[in-house]
This record gives structure tokens, sequence and C-alpha cells, in this order.
């Protein structure tokens, strides 16, 4: 049976959602404010979390950073703000998913099971570590070097390096990065694979003056094996 966790200030709200999952068969724990919700977080093993942002005690976005410190669990962002600026926080600090309130709960369940299914698909997939060009990426660690120096990452960043990586000397295009790393069914800025390239460049290309990511100018991006 699978688990999910509910991080909802909101009780009527963590309880509506709590029984829709348990009639859907999935396992279901709850927290009321941040600290609770970061202790069971950080403890307990699940397969999915569901994380309100305005929180007492520690605020979603900052339980999210925590989180992704050591793990790569699916995390949706369940909340009342629709700002732009809240949605790229989350998802800079690798919320898989963003879905406001007031919200049907057919659309979170489908959203759950979607997501769920990615990361079950992605779990049996990947390795545990590669290897391209100096740079060494391990999945189970959640960790990226070069040449031995830390790469510090988001998860999406993360996600979108590990496609390159995985099928280094293969030219992909933006359409299937953004399949492969954002889901089939995101919607969103066309471009957010090329901001993301130009993070991973950032922190990599420029840091260590070396060109891993390169650019195949009108069809995407690629990764070559020295």
């Amino acid at each position: 049976m699978q688990k999910i966790l509910i991080v909802e200030d909101e009780e009527k709200i963590a309880r509506f959602v709590e029984l829709e999952l348990k009639h859907e068969g999935y396992e279901v724990e709850k927290a009321f404010d941040g600290r609770r919700g970061l202790e069971l977080a950080e403890s307990g093993s699940y397969d999915l979390i569901l994380l309100d942002i305005m929180l007492p005690g520690i605020n979603g976005i900052e339980i999210l950073r925590r989180i992704r410190r050591s793990s790569d669990v699916p995390v949706i962002m369940l909340t009342a703000r629709d700002a732009v600026m809240d949605k790229v926080s989350g998802l800079d600090m690798g919320a898989d998913d963003y879905i406001t309130k007031p919200f049907a709960i057919e659309e979170l369940l489908a959203r759950i099971r979607v997501t769920l299914r990615k990361n079950s698909s992605d779990s049996e997939n990947k390795s545990t570590v590669l290897h391209c060009s100096g740079l060494t990426l391990d999945s189970s660690r959640f960790k990226v070097t070069y040449n031995g120096v830390p790469v510090e990452l988001t998860a999406k960043e993360f996600s979108l390096l590990q496609a390159l990586i995985k099928n280094k000397n293969i030219v992909m295009s933006r359409d299937t990065l953004l399949e492969n790393v954002w889901g089939y069914d995101y919607i969103g800025e066309t471009n957010v694979v090329d901001v993301y390239v130009r993070y991973l460049r950032q922190k990599i290309d420029e840091k260590f003056n070396v060109k891993i990511i390169t650019t195949v100018r009108g069809v995407g991006y690629v990764v070559k094996e020295d």
C-alpha cells in the first residue's frame, strides 16, 4: 500500500483529502504545522507528500528545501497561493507538481496518480551512478560532483542533468526533455528546458570553465563523453 503524508494546517481540508485518499486505497498520515510535517517527512518512509506553503512554524518552501537535501520523494504543493513567484519557488526547490485551492478532488487524485506513476518508472529505469566527462551523478544519494568537487543542484536541475547523461552522445529534443523531466502533462512556460539548461551551465560549465552541455541549433541539447 502506498503511503502519503499530508502537511496542511486547515484540518477540515486535511481530513477531507485523507478520507478520499483512504477510499482510493492509500495509507495516510497528517501534520497540521510545519515542524511536525518536517519531522514526519524526515523520519517516515512516504511515497508522496502533499505540502501546503502557508504553515505555522516552518513554511512549506523551507520544508521542501530541507527534504531535498537527502530525498527525492515526490512532493505536490497544495496551497491557496497562486502567484507566479510562489510556483517558481516551489518548482525550483524540487516540487513535482503544484495545485491551488480550491481544487477538485478528482484533479488532485489524478495528479497524485501521474506523479506516483512517473516516480515509479524513473526508479525502475535510472542507474544509481552515472559518469560523463568528469561528472559523477549518484541518484541514490542525490549527489553530483565534477572531478570530485560537489555541484549543488535543485531537484529539477538534477533530473535534467540525469536525463542528458543517461542519453550522452544522443541529441535530445526540448519536447523529449520536457516529457522526461517535467512529465507529459506539464502545463507552463514552453522555454522551461532552455531556462534550466542555463542554470546547469552556470553551475557547471561556467564554474569549472568547461563545455558539458552542447546546443544543437533547432534540435535540442546533448552532453558528449570526452
